[in-house]
């Protein structure tokens, strides 16, 4: 969506004299913004879009694939779009700081880039303090920056029921992925205490707060409120992007442990070093000998893995045939949304376009 990236920077330059004005030392706010920003699928910005088309594009008399009638109303929800594309950049950066993560999209993590100004400038301290402190500020900017354009978005529509229903879906979006991302490092520290039985549905629910509502459910359901859409309208996308959320994020831990670095812009088996406790783990817990299961979780987590413990660990993954069990899922989540998509009542062209992303976002290789 280059329009999205036309608004990013524009919103980035418009931002940098006010920057200046401060202090010339916070340049590497905007610069390290407009990278982290460049990159990414946009796929919270395209749901957002569609959840709006999928109610604005009933109206009698709208050419789907024509020029909309409403452009107050389609700037509206492009300006929204944008202001969840900088919450997520802004979650990312928390995230990396969290997992003490190397890089994001083939860059250094924000911490790392921090840290960087702080060897290079020779200052007093700890670079890694300083790269982490530098970075939790700059994912509150993001914040910031998100809700101002989330704001103006939502002030712009004409309706004020409207405006109100969107808002109520971005705060709970903001609630639920905040817990949600709680929920995810409660599970790399608290798992041993958690009887073996229990791994496999909290690692579930930490896939439906962390990540399934927050990159395709939320998005839909706040473009559709901007819509007017009625409740009725919402919990049909519900039904449509809960299982595909939960289809996204199977699909991630996949690549998390065998994905290309040049696909996903992190190093092979990053997930492995960050001890990430996901569905696929749980899985294969449950079929793996004792023995194997001892090992899995004697390496699991260890930020010094060499590239032989994550072949190691990635055979062991595959072994235990959780790989097949997690794709079979993923293709069961996928059946279910695009199922909740028959006879919902939404626009033509934005049931064909869900359709077709429900496949592009499940479908991505390791």
């Amino acid at each position: 969506m280059d329009v999205v990236q036309e608004r990013i920077d524009r919103f980035l330059d418009d931002r940098r004299p006010a920057l200046r004005g401060i202090a010339d030392d916070l340049s590497p706010f905007a610069a390290f913004s407009s990278d982290l920003l460049r990159g990414g699928k946009r796929f919270r910005a395209l749901f957002c879009y569609w959840g709006w088309r999928s109610v604005a594009g009933r109206d009698a008399g709208f050419d789907p694939l024509g020029a909309p009638v409403d452009q107050r109303s389609l700037d509206a929800v492009m300006t929204a779009s944008v202001g969840l594309e900088f919450f997520h950049a802004a979650a990312l950066v928390h995230d990396d700081i969290m997992d003490n993560s190397d890089t994001r999209r083939g860059l250094p993590a924000a911490h790392r880039r921090f840290e960087g100004l702080h060897r290079d400038g020779g200052w007093l301290g700890s670079p890694v303090g300083f790269g982490t402190s530098s970075a939790l500020l700059m994912g509150d900017l993001l914040l910031a920056w998100s809700d101002e354009q989330i704001s103006e978005a939502f002030d712009s529509l004409e309706s004020r029921a409207a405006a109100r229903s969107a808002r109520r879906e971005f705060n709970r979006m903001r609630t639920e992925v905040t817990v949600g991302q709680y929920l995810d490092i409660l599970e790399e520290n608290a798992w041993r205490s958690v009887p073996d039985a229990e791994l496999l549905p909290r690692a579930q629910r930490v896939i439906v707060y962390k990540s399934a509502k927050y990159s395709v459910e939320a998005p839909l359901t706040i473009g559709a409120a901007m819509a007017g859409g009625t409740e009725h309208d919402l919990e049909a996308l519900r039904g449509f992007g809960l299982p595909l959320g939960i289809a996204y994020q199977l699909r991630d831990d996949l690549l998390g442990v065998f994905g290309d670095p040049e696909v996903t812009g992190k190093p092979a088996g990053d997930d492995l070093r960050e001890g990430k406790r996901t569905v696929l783990v749980a899985t294969a817990r449950r079929t793996l000998p004792a023995g194997a299961v001892r090992l899995l979780d004697e390496l699991l987590g260890d930020p010094d893995l060499d590239d032989d413990q994550i072949g190691v660990l990635q055979a062991t993954l595959r072994e235990s045939r959780a790989v097949e069990a997690v794709e079979r899922s993923i293709a069961e989540q996928v059946e279910h949304a695009v199922q909740a998509l028959d006879g919902a009542d939404l626009a033509p062209s934005a049931r064909t376009q869900l359709a077709r992303l429900a496949e592009t976002v499940t479908k991505r290789t390791y």
